[in-house]
């Protein structure tokens, strides 16, 4: 994968969604390692100048005109705040320092940065958290903790982020969101800001569990360092730039056998809407043919909505037909299913050109609960997607939703590993992790509006589509959650959401993004 570019040394990027280069996440420990790396090369003081000045520029473009509330807490965060109020005070700009610390007992770089702006000037007042806002604010911005919180905020800083829960104007956080685990996104409690820069590099608590409500827009400012760093990253920033290269080209001369046949497996009694959702999503995103199994006696025969979809009972379909396989949507977890999996696991596990497979929903809560299924799953060798959220990876892991939240990157790669599988752990920023690969992927797409019935299914449906047009189930399930949750983006956009928005709404547009994405690939 093609890294990002370099960025002028007082500059920053835009985190976008769709960046056509790879964007790096880093961990607390890898950024500190930057920064040694760059204390020893540079004088002292000359990083968080740069912080501090990257910080000005970053706000004067972003906030209009108006007083600019600093709050400078006690580490090397209020120290780059600092440095920012004095660059913007000294071209004219309104600002104020609430100081949320000792500046006796500041570290070294903070503490030249209080008496450079005491020596500018600039106003600033040791305030309690309970102080009256000031008249005329424009915005806050938020420097009272950095990235090395480990354990949550207390004291004088939590009352602090207690009060901006309440703030009146927009907060703008440096480096993090005070309160942010930068590693794992959880923040309980943390600043809620409308965008944040932050520095070196970016971070994946930026884009996970709590962190996108948290970080609101993220820029990137490198600091004059190369870029991107000379380390390893904990994390890609899930995009085109991680699938592109993969996805099904569509020549004229294809067929619909060249794109695959997929079966999705499912839907017992009372349960038939969620492989039928599965399979409008596959047919949008380009498989050849669809066909359901139905594990309900008394299922439909046709979709009027879409009569192109093959329905079936389950016992007219055999897996050597198909390309993939997605099993799980609406299955149910009683005798009868179980049965149904181990049947279609051993049957496909035995066929001379084996379908990749997509285990989603009851699949997982089936072979979470019995051993022998999972052997069976194993003894297989399909090469396979599991896409579960919280509740079900715990189940997976034998352990709990809490300790899964509290490290999703851990959580992802443990499945990835102890399941041999491809794994979509879903949620606010989706972690896509694959066994035997270090670095594992967070999806910047989706919003709200993904909180809804059946979205899931289309998230399957649409993993299963791409690995029957022989995606490798790597690049199929980091396209899959980039398309589903880019087009809950353009909805909600579009004043579809995310109140009511429904899951058979994301078909057309994840087939429009596709098809984007082909043509330029195709270009």
């Amino acid at each position: 994968m093609q890294p990002c570019s370099s960025i002028p040394a007082e500059g920053w990027t835009a985190l976008t969604v769709d960046s056509e280069q790879a964007i790096p996440l880093y961990d607390v420990d890898t950024i500190r390692r930057i920064e040694t790396d760059a204390f020893a090369r540079l004088p002292s003081f000359e990083l968080m100048s740069r912080a501090g000045g990257a910080a000005a520029g970053w706000l004067a473009q972003h906030v209009p005109q108006g007083l600019l509330l600093f709050l400078a807490g006690p580490g090397n965060n209020g120290g780059d705040a600092l440095v920012a109020a004095t660059r913007l005070h000294q071209t004219g700009r309104a600002v104020l320092v609430w100081l949320a610390a000792d500046p006796a007992r500041m570290p070294a770089d903070a503490t030249r940065a209080w008496q450079d702006a005491s020596a500018a000037g600039v106003p600033m007042q040791t305030v309690p958290a309970m102080a009256a806002w000031p008249e005329g604010m424009t915005a806050i911005v938020d420097g009272l903790l950095g990235i090395g919180l480990n354990r949550p905020a207390g004291g004088t800083i939590a009352a602090w982020i207690e009060r901006l829960a309440q703030a009146p104007a927009p907060i703008f956080a440096l480096d993090i969101p005070s309160g942010l685990f930068a590693d794992t996104g959880a923040g309980a409690p943390a600043v809620r800001a409308c965008r944040t820069l932050t520095f070196l590099g970016a971070k994946p608590g930026l884009l996970t569990l709590d962190g996108r409500d948290c970080a609101g827009n993220v820029d990137i400012a490198p600091l004059g360092l190369d870029y991107p760093p000379a380390h390893t990253p904990r994390a890609w920033v899930n995009g085109p730039s991680l699938f592109r290269h993969a996805l099904p080209a569509r020549r004229h001369a294809a067929n619909k056998g060249t794109f695959g046949s997929l079966a999705i497996i499912g839907g017992n009694t009372g349960m038939t809407g969620a492989p039928l959702l599965g399979a409008r999503a596959a047919q949008c995103l380009g498989a050849g043919k669809v066909h359901i199994g139905f594990l309900a006696p008394s299922a439909p025969a046709i979709d009027p909505l879409h009569p192109e979809l093959m329905l079936h009972p389950l016992s007219d379909l055999a897996p050597g037909a198909m390309s993939a396989l997605v099993i799980g949507p609406g299955m149910g977890t009683d005798p009868g299913a179980r049965k149904a999996l181990a049947q279609w696991l051993e049957d496909a596990g035995r066929c001379a050109s084996p379908p990749a497979l997509a285990l989603d929903a009851d699949a997982l809560n089936l072979l979470a609960a019995d051993a022998g299924l999972a052997a069976t799953l194993s003894a297989s060798g399909l090469p396979r997607i599991m896409t579960p959220h919280p509740l079900e990876a715990a189940r997976l892991l034998g352990s709990t939703v809490a300790a899964v939240q509290g490290d999703r990157l851990a959580s992802a790669d443990a499945l990835a590993a102890q399941w041999q599988a491809v794994v979509v752990l879903k949620g606010s920023g989706t972690v896509i992790a694959a066994p035997g690969t270090p670095a594992c992927a967070i999806n910047p797409t989706g919003n709200a509006a993904l909180a809804s019935a059946g979205t899931g299914d289309v998230l399957a449906g649409m993993a299963g589509a791409l690995l029957a047009q022989d995606m490798p189930p790597l690049q199929a399930a980091q396209a899959a959650v980039w398309i589903h949750g880019r087009a809950a983006d353009l909805l909600v956009a579009n004043g579809a959401g995310p109140a009511g928005l429904t899951a058979s709404e994301l078909c057309l547009p994840a087939r429009s993004i596709l098809n984007a994405l082909l043509r330029a690939e195709a270009g």
